[in-house]
């Protein structure tokens, strides 16, 4: 059984197809119509086979496992000279998080009988979207900056997807692919506005909870672009506490690019640069107008959370001394390590709270 799809602001539903619309006619992101429930006790992690990685969790997955390559539960690293834990996202197989999105949404693309997917993105979407794809046997146009990455290019080609590239700003680029999507060209495999990723990116909760023994942390730091993260971990912990799985929920600190934070900006946060200052830096989260930032926003309030914008200077500083640690990452992993520092330093997060934070694109992507 595919889940049809459903708009929580208007309460329109759709069926489930290859022709099923990318967003509600209102204009709001849709989301599933069913969303499983586990019952039962929790067991603690030695006791659970993660052979199946991400998808240990399927009693959480309102999609059937049609594509993967076993990802997920990636490591869980104390780093006690940064105060937490890392846990190393960029250890997936096309070196970032965003496969745990691909691999659910390419798993109901199958399910739904799909035979070409479309995504735009700034690379790790793009690459992760292309390899799933090509693992799946379907056709695949990743839209993407002219200027992005090589490695990131080389990726998505390698694995048999038309990469398009569009001059312009990134949201240019999202306007091609949609634009290409509504005349018919494909479904919208879009990691922003497709729930089947957000289904996936939300492993991440379960997998943190599941390797400190469904202990919740006091603060979770994530990188903030388009939230896809960011709410895959809100909506995960939400289902963990509704489940009885934990009791429970951890502070969502967001981290912006300064020059790109809408977030920071809309909820009042701090900004490590001068007003001028762009963080050229951090390619992966330029994003001006994140289509899901309400529901970001509404994460932040509903948790007790906060979000800062930070200086291409300190997010630097963060990248040489992770590289210094040995957690080899592209320059965007190092914006929640360097909030971390921010949050620590402005008292924001107190010395004996507990934090977790990603490590979420391999340095291999800058080369």
């Amino acid at each position: 059984m595919v889940s049809d799809l459903t708009c929580p602001d208007c309460g329109a539903v759709y069926e489930a197809g290859p022709d099923e619309p990318w967003r509600c006619s209102c204009g709001h992101p849709l989301e599933f119509v069913d969303q499983p429930m586990p019952a039962g006790e929790p067991r603690p992690l030695s006791a659970i086979d993660t052979s199946t990685g991400l998808w240990t969790f399927f009693e959480f997955i309102p999609i059937e496992r049609r594509v993967t390559f076993h990802e997920g539960f990636t490591p869980l690293v104390d780093v006690p000279e940064w105060g937490g834990a890392f846990k190393l996202e960029y250890v997936f197989p096309t070196g970032s998080f965003k496969d745990r999105g691909a691999t659910t949404t390419l798993s109901r693309a199958v399910s739904l009988g799909v035979e070409t997917v479309l995504e735009d993105s700034s690379g790790n979407a793009g690459a992760a979207i292309a390899t799933y794809a090509a693992r799946a046997g379907l056709e695949a146009e990743i839209y993407v900056p002219a200027d992005v990455k090589q490695s990131k290019l080389m990726t998505i080609q390698r694995g048999n997807a038309r990469p398009v590239r569009v001059e312009g700003s990134r949201e240019d680029v999202t306007t091609a692919c949609i634009d290409a999507v509504e005349t018919g060209s494909g479904w919208y495999a879009s990691h922003v506005w497709n729930p089947a990723f957000l289904a996936g990116t939300m492993t991440f909760a379960f997998e943190v909870a599941a390797q400190r023994d469904w202990d919740v942390p006091d603060a979770l730091v994530l990188p903030v672009g388009h939230g896809t993260l960011f709410l895959g971990a809100y909506r995960g912990f939400t289902l963990l506490n509704e489940a009885g799985i934990v009791d429970g929920m951890p502070r969502l600190l967001g981290a912006q690019a300064a020059g790109y934070a809408p977030i920071v900006e809309a909820h009042g946060g701090e900004t490590t640069a001068d007003e001028a200052d762009v963080n050229e830096l951090a390619d992966g989260i330029q994003i001006a107008d994140p289509p899901r930032a309400p529901e970001i926003l509404e994460a932040i309030d509903a948790t007790d959370g906060d979000a800062v914008a930070l200086c291409s200077d300190r997010v630097e500083t963060a990248l040489d001394r992770l590289h210094r640690n040995g957690f080899y990452v592209e320059p965007t992993s190092a914006v929640a390590p360097a909030a971390l520092q921010y949050f620590r330093e402005a008292g924001i997060v107190g010395e004996d709270e507990d934090v977790v934070v990603p490590l979420t694109g391999s340095g291999l992507k800058t080369l």
